[in-house]
């Protein structure tokens, strides 16, 4: 990597604005919707929170990107890729949605499972608008009516999400939304394929409805509240989970010690990858650094394009043991 050294410069703790975000998908399909009436309430701007829910790989985070038509969320073919709840706001002429995109639920097994579980249930409390997504099985899964039992509790409008209808022929969607249909609390039910932005707009239009009528939270500009050192993070986190397999992914945790705006040269970005074991930072490192330095490669290349401006990025790996099962670690990483 580049040996570039430091200059002063400014902290920095920007967020990303709407300038940033791309021209609407013109790939939108007609996509049939099962809609329900709903009280349109006074008129005027509408604004809440909408919760993404749902089990692993259902395509939460690809979702919320296909929303914002810009990568906000991470993405990966692996489990539980996302760990920290994103915030992503969608403004539109008459609405802002604010979208929490959480972590998989599933059955924890160990302390930083039981944190990402934990906060997709607190982003379920806080939302206005339950947004819970499945995949097209005709027969709901036992997992999938237990976070609808959940929904069910906090007495707030539930859209149920099936996803991935890429991946099925039209008459196989009949039956998992028959499956649905008649739940407790089911409010509406929109098949969309997240990948290929089908259906998304009009899944926008459908959310849209149950949003409390006020006025908007955040600066109609943003598009996340998140700090550029939190993206960086994520990015860094994301290029490990698409280089590596096996445990690596998961016993990795970034931390950005230093990001420097430097006027008139590269911002400086330094970052902590932490594992468990000392084979696993061998592997992360790989033979001569060449595997460190593609994902610190990748990384970059990506900040870049999202910051608008060049970066200087300096990889480190250090070990925490068994940081996912500790509490005083999973809080210093940010997890509780």
């Amino acid at each position: 990597m580049e040996q570039d050294e430091p200059a002063n410069g400014s902290s920095e703790n920007n967020h990303l604005a709407a300038a940033h975000q791309a021209p609407a998908s013109s790939s939108e399909r007609d996509v049939p919707t099962f809609l329900n009436s709903v009280d349109e309430g006074k008129s005027g701007f509408r604004c809440g929170y909408v919760a993404i829910l749902g089990q692993p790989n259902v395509g939460k985070s690809t979702l919320l990107n296909a929303l914002l038509h810009f990568k906000l969320s991470i993405v990966s073919p692996k489990p539980q890729t996302t760990r920290k709840r994103i915030l992503g706001i969608l403004n539109r002429p008459a609405s802002q949605m604010i979208f929490f995109d959480t972590p998989g639920i599933l059955e924890a097994h160990y302390r930083l499972q039981q944190a990402l579980v934990r906060a997709a249930f607190q982003a379920m409390r806080e939302a206005d608008v339950q947004m819970m997504m499945i995949e097209p099985s005709a027969t709901p899964a036992p997992a999938d009516l237990a976070i609808l039992n959940r929904l069910a509790d906090t007495g707030k409008p539930i859209v149920v999400v099936i996803n991935k209808i890429d991946t099925v022929a039209k008459d196989h969607l009949l039956p998992v939304i028959e499956a649905f249909r008649n739940k407790q609390n089911v409010n509406e039910i929109v098949p969309i394929s997240a990948l290929h932005q089908d259906g998304v707009e009009a899944l926008a239009e459908v959310l849209e409805k149950y949003l409390p009528a006020q006025e908007p939270f955040y600066d109609t500009e943003l598009i996340t509240n998140h700090p550029e050192r939190f993206l960086a993070a994520e990015i860094v986190r994301e290029k490990i989970f698409l280089r590596y397999g096996e445990e690596i992914p998961y016993s990795a945790s970034v931390q950005i010690e230093e990001f420097v705006e430097r006027p008139g040269h590269k911002d400086y970005i330094r970052a902590i990858i932490f594992v468990e074991r000392e084979s696993q930072k061998g592997i992360l490192i790989g033979k001569g650094g060449q595997a460190l330095k593609q994902v610190g490669k990748l990384a970059r290349e990506e900040l870049e394009q999202l910051i608008g401006r060049a970066v200087y990025l300096e990889l480190f790996v250090a070990v925490k043991e068994r940081w996912r099962e500790r509490e005083s670690e999973l809080r210093s990483l940010g997890y509780l």
